[in-house]
């Protein structure tokens, strides 16, 4: 028996399979990277399979850093059969930012460690990491 590629979804079913937050949903729907459904005669939301893969889409482009707006951009380029050239550049400039954001962090985590090691604990009210902190204020 040759089963329907035509499955049929509750939202709290879509969630579940593409392991996506209900409310996360919500809100690509309210945001539109999300179509809104067809409702059944009773009302209730009708998600596909297209659905599912789309969001599946959206949850892997996130879960790389792409911001919903680059999202959005990409699921333009593959509805527009955009050049993959065009999906690559996107994609690099995506690694030009997390490696900016890398060394960020590799910079926060070195502050963090020097002062953690000038810090001697103990139960005394005088703390290096503190006075640290007060002495270089941030702009």
């Amino acid at each position: 028996m040759v089963r329907s590629q035509k499955r049929d979804y509750t939202r709290g079913a879509l969630a579940k399979e593409s392991g996506v937050n209900l409310e996360t949903i919500r809100f690509y729907e309210k945001i539109g990277l999300m179509p809104d459904p067809p409702r059944t005669k009773a009302g209730h939301r009708c998600y596909s399979m297209a659905h599912l893969s789309r969001l599946k889409f959206i949850k892997r482009s996130r879960d790389l850093g792409f911001t919903n707006k680059e999202v959005s951009e990409l699921l333009e380029m593959t509805e527009n059969q955009a050049s993959c050239d065009s999906v690559k550049d996107k994609a690099q400039s995506n690694i030009a930012l997390i490696a900016a954001k890398m060394a960020d962090l590799a910079n926060m985590k070195s502050a963090l460690e020097e002062m953690v090691d000038k810090c001697s604990g103990g139960e005394t009210p005088d703390c290096a990491i503190v006075d640290t902190l007060l002495e270089n204020p941030r702009n």
